[in-house]
């Protein structure tokens, strides 16, 4: 019997499970670590998006199966979202299917539209569902630059003229995980008529879309015009409403592709139960106060983050937007790279955070640091970092 299963060998170890599993071992060792590792929002959801799961789960005829595609409702309430947000119509029966989190979603269309052997252009450093989705699929990747500058569109051409077969689909991620790089929608115009121009999908991430700073709201690639001819758009509730258990988001845009991707997922899944998705319902229908207030609570932990680790001695770029800051390693430490640097912290600092090389061997150099603790906690963890680098010498 052969247990070399094809897909698994094409899916190297989850580098980033090695400092989680450090992480765990520490904390059952009885270690008070300061996480800011894994993005995990701790802060609850609004109290009336829980009393009406609540409501509705009391409901005797609550608990059947739902519908993969999402319930009306909730389609409804997202287009609503993107005519509000961005001032952009979606028809809820053909341009807009929930999803179980992007990731799902993205692994879904990854799926429906991939045949073995295509080649994707993804970013590099990028979340792994960027390319592990389509990796999964049977698909070829071939990285392309983050930041949005003139190297990155010679990149995207480079591409187009000397890979075979011909890409057949660009994944961009705006704000970005890890880098937290932001664009403006002149970018996404650009975008659109390069991807008509080479009959290339494009994929857009905006899972971030809320996380915005300093008065800069994010676009969406929806906005360009004859967006729809080419792109779907993913986006999760996950942070703009502090619900990332609750596995909730959304893929709207170009008709065949949500039909594809509606179809697959119809063979794979019912959906998510029906009374999560009534309480989404009533996130986005209902009072906004929680995406102002989660706006302003990371823009303060970014504040407090960059001063007190520059005090630290880790001076690191105060991010644009997301929940993430992408932080060059300290000079002391460059040698040793990403992975161990994160290891040392863990141990020595009591301090998790995400090396980079876990988003792609564009991401060496860096770690991604989630703003996912209090500000107390985060100066406590400026404090250790500080003691750790004077205890090798490092001068803050």
């Amino acid at each position: 019997m052969n247990s070399e299963f094809y897909r698994m060998k094409r899916l190297p170890p989850y580098v980033i499970a090695e400092v989680n599993q450090m992480r765990h071992a520490a904390r059952q060792a009885g270690k008070d670590i300061i996480d800011l590792g894994m993005g995990n929002p701790d802060q609850p959801p609004p109290k009336h998006v829980i009393d009406k799961l609540c409501e509705v789960a009391a409901k005797p005829d609550a608990h059947g199966y739902s519908q993969s595609k999402g319930i009306p409702g909730l389609r409804r309430a997202q287009a609503n979202y993107y005519a509000n947000r961005f001032g952009v119509e979606l028809d809820p029966e053909s341009e807009v299917v929930v999803t179980m989190g992007s990731k799902e979603g993205l692994a879904s269309l990854a799926n429906a539209i991939t045949a073995p052997g295509d080649v994707i252009l993804a970013p590099n450093p990028s979340y792994p569902i960027h390319t592990f989705g389509f990796i999964i699929a049977g698909a070829t990747i071939r990285s392309v630059p983050v930041t949005p500058d003139e190297h990155y569109w010679k990149a995207l051409d480079a591409a187009m003229a000397y890979t075979v077969p011909r890409p057949s689909v660009l994944v961009v991620n705006y704000p970005s995980n890890p880098t937290a790089e932001v664009v403006d929608l002149a970018f996404y115009e650009r975008l659109v008529a390069w991807a008509k121009e080479n009959e290339v999908w494009v994929l857009s991430d905006l899972a971030y879309s809320e996380l915005y700073f300093d008065g800069k709201p994010t676009p969406s690639i929806m906005q360009a015009k004859g967006a729809k001819d080419v792109a779907v758009e993913f986006t999760s509730m996950s942070k703009t409403y502090s619900m990332a258990g609750w596995r909730m988001g959304f893929a709207v845009g170009n008709k065949q592709m949500i039909a594809a991707m509606t179809r697959v997922k119809s063979y794979l899944d019912y959906g998510a139960f029906t009374p999560i998705q009534a309480a989404a319902v009533a996130a986005l229908n209902g009072p906004q106060d929680i995406v102002e207030q989660n706006r302003k609570l990371y823009h303060k932990r970014r504040d407090v983050m960059v001063e007190s680790f520059g005090r630290a001695g880790w001076e690191i770029p105060p991010p644009a937007a997301s929940m993430f800051a992408w932080a060059p390693l300290p000079p002391a430490f460059r040698d040793m790279g990403s992975l161990e640097f994160s290891k040392q912290l863990l141990m020595h600092a009591e301090v998790a955070v995400a090396a980079g090389v876990g988003y792609g061997e564009e991401g060496e150099g860096h770690v991604r640091i989630a703003m996912v603790e209090n500000e107390q906690r985060l100066r406590q963890a400026a404090r250790n970092i500080k003691r750790f680098f004077k205890e090798r010498g490092v001068n803050s």
